[in-house]
């Protein structure tokens, strides 16, 4: 069990203290193909009501993302993405209270998302698509999330894996944070992500949870997401059959608890009001202190 270092993420609306607990972020997927949710809220509406209620059941942090990144997934233009992004952005501006996160590999998809409200860039190519992506953090002066991704989503599930998948996530990390430094990021306004379920295989994501303390010596905050991911819908199979995403909950919570036991301080999850409580718990054995006194 790993005990977090205190780190401090400054946006434009706030200072976000990481470690003290597990923040949570809700997923957003505002695109047609999502592997969890489909075209669930691809509506502009049903969008913007699903993350007020990520927040009311204790989210600290939204996360929106409108292409897919699903294994297979073909990419879209920056027009495109932008067309399904503007109307929710707009409207949860003016509603959430929480900081809302651009899930986006396009420098001028991330520069206009911040324009528009977005206080922190989520980068799952971790700088490989569009290295410009540093460049926009740098003069916004926000946070950036860059994740290791071995491939890309169209093929990323092909293999071939790698050998020795730490190995490969801590030299892609070491790489994109020196991309991010050079471009004039600020190393305190960098968060790190070991990317469950791209490019690894199954056996993979579980070693990398195991041995997630080796990422948390790169000196960076990390953030795991996990939720609702293929291998869990492999490892809960029935009669051959992946276990469907809305039916991997309980896969998720005990990802989310390794992963918060092994040093994570933020989990990027679907469910956010199960998730949440289980955060409660987990930070708890993290840290006694947090125990509510008898």
């Amino acid at each position: 069990m790993v005990r977090r270092k205190l780190f401090r993420l400054k946006l434009p609306s706030r200072t976000l203290v990481l470690g003290k607990r597990t923040l949570i972020m809700g997923v957003l997927n505002v695109t047609p193909d999502s592997f969890s949710d489909g075209s669930k809220f691809y509506n502009e509406e049903h969008a913007i009501e699903h993350a007020l209620r990520m927040e009311r059941a204790g989210a600290d942090l939204i996360d929106i993302g409108a292409e897919s990144t699903r294994p297979g997934s073909e990419g879209i233009s920056a027009e495109e993405e932008w067309k399904r992004l503007m109307p929710v952005l707009g409207g949860l501006r003016r509603l959430l209270k929480i900081p809302i996160s651009i899930d986006t590999q396009k420098a001028e998809v991330a520069e206009t998302a911040l324009d528009a409200g977005a206080e922190l860039i989520n980068d799952i190519s971790g700088l490989k698509s569009d290295p410009r992506i540093a460049e926009v953090a740098a003069r916004h002066r926000v946070p950036l999330i860059l994740m290791h991704m071995r491939g890309e989503p169209r093929t990323m599930q092909k293999g071939p894996f790698a050998r020795e998948v730490m190995k490969d996530i801590l030299q892609g990390l070491r790489h994109s944070a020196a991309i991010a430094r050079k471009s004039g990021v600020a190393n305190s306004q960098i968060v790190l992500d070991p990317g469950i379920g791209f490019g690894k295989s199954f056996a993979q994501n579980y070693e990398v949870l195991q041995k997630l303390p080796q990422l948390t010596k790169l000196g960076y905050p990390l953030l795991v997401g996990t939720s609702r991911k293929g291998f869990l819908g492999a490892t809960l199979a029935r009669d051959g059959k992946p276990a469907p995403p809305e039916e991997r909950i309980w896969g998720t919570a005990a990802t989310v608890t390794a992963s918060i036991l092994n040093g994570a301080h933020i989990v990027r999850v679907h469910d956010v009001e199960e998730m949440a409580q289980l955060a409660r718990v987990a930070d708890c054995v993290v840290d006694t202190s947090l125990a509510p006194k008898n």
